[in-house]
């Protein structure tokens, strides 16, 4: 473990959104869980139509600390997100995708930065750290989004649309987040940045899934990524 044991444990309000992941759910919810950090942790269903409302159920269950919320209809990652944060308790909040591609061993390294006092904002890099299964003109959009923030922006990272934003939960609820799609992503960065606070970038590892397997970002997304920046760097 890298993380100093000699430092305060804030309590770490983990959201996990979640739509359609039967599959992966009980082996990430477990990964999360091994995290030797003070933690809540809150899976918000945003509505599944395969077999992840009974399994959420089932864990609920044997798992009375879990906190666990169903949207009654599909309104997006964004949303589930906003829902997950309405329930934080912690001084510290991280999305998880429910997918396998993210590795929560990097908790330590990402929140370290925030409970030494050094910022308040720390984003976990793909393209710094070790990654595989990502596609070719995937990496290239991620690129070109991450570059429109540090143009609009005038600020330098690496991976605008990296699923690990951890933030300080009160500065997350103060940015009235408002996107319920995958445009939670570029109003998270764009927000944190236009409030001036400074992003820390930590390498962290990912190992893509395939389209077959269940990715849910498709190309369009990228589109709307772009209106999202320039909306929230020039009219919000």
């Amino acid at each position: 473990m890298n993380f100093d044991e000699s430092l305060k444990r804030p309590l770490l309000s983990v959201i996990i959104p979640c739509y359609n992941e039967a599959a992966t759910l009980p082996i990430i919810l477990n990964k999360v869980e091994a995290v030797d950090l003070d933690k809540e942790i809150i899976i918000v269903d945003d509505h599944s139509t395969d077999e992840t409302p009974t399994l959420l159920a089932e864990l609920s269950c044997s798992r009375p600390h879990l906190t666990v919320i169903r949207h009654p209809h599909n309104r997006g990652k964004g949303a589930a997100v906003r829902s997950g944060l309405a329930h934080a308790r912690g001084e510290i909040t991280i999305v998880q995708d429910a997918d396998l591609e993210y590795d929560p061993q990097d908790y330590y390294e990402l929140v370290k930065p925030i409970v030494e006092g050094r910022v308040n904002v720390v984003f976990g890099s793909r393209f710094l750290g070790r990654h595989t299964g990502m596609y070719f003109w995937n990496a290239v959009g991620n690129k070109f989004l991450t570059f429109l923030t540090n143009f609009l922006f005038n600020c330098w990272i690496s991976d605008m649309e990296t699923c690990y934003k951890v933030v300080r939960t009160d500065i997350l609820r103060d940015l009235q987040l408002e996107s319920n799609d995958f445009r939670i992503e570029p109003e998270i960065a764009a927000k944190v940045l236009r409030r001036g606070q400074r992003i820390y970038e930590v390498p962290v590892s990912y190992l893509g899934r395939t389209y077959e397997e269940g990715k849910k970002m498709k190309p369009i997304q990228g589109i709307y990524a772009i209106f999202a920046l320039f909306k929230y760097r020039f009219w919000w």
